[in-house]
């Protein structure tokens, strides 16, 4: 057989859009909170400071997560055409979305240790520079929130004409009013909403401390805040570990290729298995029976309306009825 057949016959295993403008943004994110990190640590330690230490490496812990994102990032566009990636490199976003996951629960479980021996142990605060620290942080969350959402990041429009092949315009269309379905976008997200959340309550904590002497305010704040995080952290670790463990199933998605495949009422589907390559993208692999001279071109047509297939696989078992 030529060569040129044999290509011709080839798919396209590039499964996942290309995302610079949303890299270049993590990036942006990534630069201004370790700045932040290395200013708040440096002037904690001249000026003795407590208060801008603890959040100097608490602002650390953050940026170790959003680089983890970043670095996902980077890592599926640059090996996107890599053969040993046989499914395409999507899931390397998710398995950063997944630490960036473990590392906002442990921030998460930190807080709660700390608010927890504040209440038993309670510490005089200075609520002047704590109160500031605590304006900054949120100031630096605010901007990193706006840089990330900047122009709406869920449709890059930086992909190649080729990894269209297998999207169609109304696809495009609902992929673009999706925003949250990028998960390692949503991991460097929570991140920044977290810290911000962090430093309103703390901002709320200390207000109340310093004007009504509610002194109990800053660590309960702290629970409150933590049991949030907790919750995010559990969420993310929930969506992204079905995706690495293929279990996340798509009910109506089976049914579809089922009915697809099983129109005309002799082809039955004696086994299917649908797993997650990108965004909205799935690849199936499908065992059928039926007793026509069907070939896998027939059945691939038939499926051809099932826009979120990127990648198929046919096996057909022929019966005598």
């Amino acid at each position: 057989m030529h060569r040129e057949k044999i290509e011709s016959w080839r798919h396209n295993h590039v499964f996942n859009i290309e995302k610079k403008a949303i890299e270049k943004r993590t990036l942006i994110v990534v630069i201004v909170t370790f700045v932040t990190m290395a200013a708040e640590i440096s002037f904690g330690l001249i000026t003795n400071s407590m208060a801008l230490l603890a959040d100097g490496w608490h602002m650390g812990t953050h940026a170790l997560a959003l680089g983890v994102s970043l670095f996902a990032y980077i890592l599926a566009r640059r090996h996107a055409r890599n053969a040993a990636f046989t499914f395409g490199t999507w899931k390397i976003e998710i398995l950063g979305a997944y630490t960036s996951a473990i590392v906002l629960g442990i921030v998460g479980a930190i807080m709660i240790f700390s608010s927890v021996e504040r209440l038993i142990h309670p510490l005089s605060i200075q609520y002047s520079q704590a109160l500031l620290v605590a304006v900054l942080g949120l100031a630096v969350n605010l901007a990193c929130a706006i840089i990330l959402n900047a122009g709406g990041h869920s449709h890059d429009h930086s992909h190649g004409h080729e990894q269209h092949e297998h999207q169609d315009d109304h696809a495009d269309e609902e992929h673009a009013h999706r925003k949250h379905d990028d998960l390692n976008f949503k991991s460097a997200y929570l991140h920044v909403v977290a810290d911000a959340l962090t430093s309103v309550l703390a901002i709320g904590a200390l207000l109340g401390a310093k004007y009504f002497t509610f002194t109990w305010l800053d660590p309960f704040m702290g629970l409150v805040g933590a049991g949030l995080i907790i919750r995010w952290s559990y969420s993310l670790l929930k969506d992204t570990g079905g995706i690495l463990l293929e279990h996340e199933t798509d009910t109506l998605l089976s049914d579809e290729i089922r009915h697809a495949i099983e129109s005309d009422g002799d082809s039955k589907v004696s086994d299917l298995h649908i797993w997650k390559v990108a965004q909205h993208k799935y690849a199936c692999i499908v065992s059928l029976v039926t007793s026509k001279k069907h070939t896998t071109v027939d059945y691939k047509l038939r499926l051809k309306k099932v826009h979120e297939l990127a990648h198929t696989t046919i096996e057909i078992n022929k019966y005598s009825g």
